[in-house]
């Protein structure tokens, strides 16, 4: 392997961090042991300044580009956005309607318990509770039929991940500036 550039991130496949690399999980550093390192990332990922600083934090984090992307918003280095989970209220989501169809399912064979195009769940009109008693076949129902929903609990909000090793170089070429 090359020599990395000092402050250079990579990802690897084992659970240590190598030689003169720290794993980024937002140690806290003396600057007068890492020098070279401060001058590069100062206190973007935290520290006093004036005794520490301390590593990216990549533990449980997905990392991002800095900038911003068409319709994203602006990222700036060593900033950290997200949440882990969400509980959504009525007024974050857009107005929008749900139709409701009873469907009478004349081909008892196509009578399921798994949800399936043209397939039906349960034989309309048979007792209460359900609503459709009484009413006719193939009909759609009023959209107040469907009230919000939910116990006002959070959802997870994370994406499908893969646990891996961010590391960080504490020793190796400077980079120049160009």
């Amino acid at each position: 392997m090359t020599q990395p550039f000092i402050g250079e991130i990579q990802v690897f496949g084992f659970n240590f961090a190598p030689y003169q690399w720290a794993q980024c999980n937002g140690a806290t550093l003396a600057i007068q042991q890492n020098t070279a390192l401060f001058s590069l990332i100062g206190t973007l990922y935290g520290g006093n300044g004036t005794s520490t600083f301390q590593l990216p934090n990549l533990a449980a984090q997905a990392a991002c580009s800095q900038g911003q992307g068409p319709g994203l918003s602006q990222r700036d280095v060593g900033e950290a956005f997200g949440v882990d989970s969400l509980t959504l209220l009525t007024t974050e989501m857009p107005v929008h309607t749900h139709g409701f169809t009873e469907y009478n399912q004349p081909d008892t064979s196509k009578r399921t318990n798994k949800p399936s195009s043209g397939n039906a769940l349960i034989i309309p009109f048979s007792t209460s509770p359900f609503p459709a008693v009484g009413t006719k076949p193939n009909t759609t129902f009023s959209p107040q039929m469907l009230n919000p929903n939910g116990q006002n609990q959070p959802h997870e909000n994370r994406q499908p991940a893969l646990a891996l090793n961010y590391c960080i170089a504490l020793y190796g070429v400077f980079p120049s500036f160009s």
